[in-house]
């Protein structure tokens, strides 16, 4: 019997929107640690540590993150690892958010003066005290706008762990759909929460941009 899309249909939507964003905050916070990780690797001044984050970081970047999560899911299986889906997507993609994060923040570190570098060295500093109190402070104002710019591409992002069987907003969509057959409705409101989503973080990273005056020189 085919069904037609109405409330249960949506609420089923909006339930499937709660694990989209759980996979998301998941996601985002394994890769951030690992990433922030990598990216003072990247400026580390052992030779050995910048080169295996730099492996790393492109070797990540240069793979579509879909073969991660293939790899995370699938090959784990394979190797006697039966992993739930959502731990699965989480990895995968906590891995494809680390490269990318790791860039952007070691990008905002290389953006503070170098002349920071020099003022707390001319006060002894060592190392990792010249990290905590001087550069990261800047660095963070510097990497706010474009890291949640980048949130908004990984809630795009997670529509893909559908194929592994996690139930999250497009796959929701595509299981009303199976049982309507109205794709007009249905993911047109498939899109709609997406946009809801999406969209007020892009006006957040363009008004963070603004208010901590990124780019411009005092």
């Amino acid at each position: 019997m085919i069904e037609s899309f109405g409330w249960p249909e949506f609420m089923f939507l909006v339930r499937a929107t709660g694990w989209t964003l759980v996979l998301t905050v998941v996601a985002f916070l394994f890769g951030s640690i690992v990433g922030g990780a990598f990216a003072i690797m990247r400026l580390a001044q052992s030779r050995i540590l910048r080169n295996v984050a730099s492996v790393y970081i492109l070797v990540i970047q240069s793979v579509p993150v879909l073969m991660v999560l293939f790899l995370s899911y699938y090959g784990l299986s394979l190797a006697g690892f039966d992993i739930p889906p959502l731990i699965a997507a989480s990895l995968s993609l906590g891995i494809y958010v680390s490269a990318y994060l790791a860039e952007i923040w070691r990008g905002s570190i290389e953006a503070v003066p170098f002349q920071q570098w020099e003022a707390s060295s001319s006060l002894a500093m060592t190392r990792g005290q010249q990290y905590r109190y001087v550069i990261l402070p800047q660095a963070l104002r510097i990497s706010v706008p474009p890291t949640v710019g980048f949130l908004v591409q990984l809630v795009k992002n997670t529509s893909i762990v559908s194929v592994v069987g996690f139930v999250d907003l497009a796959r929701a969509g595509q299981l009303i759909n199976n049982a309507t057959f109205q794709p007009f409705q249905v993911f047109g409101s498939v899109a709609v929460i997406y946009f809801l989503i999406c969209f007020p973080l892009s006006r957040l990273s363009k008004h963070l941009e603004k208010v901590l005056h990124v780019g411009r020189t005092h």
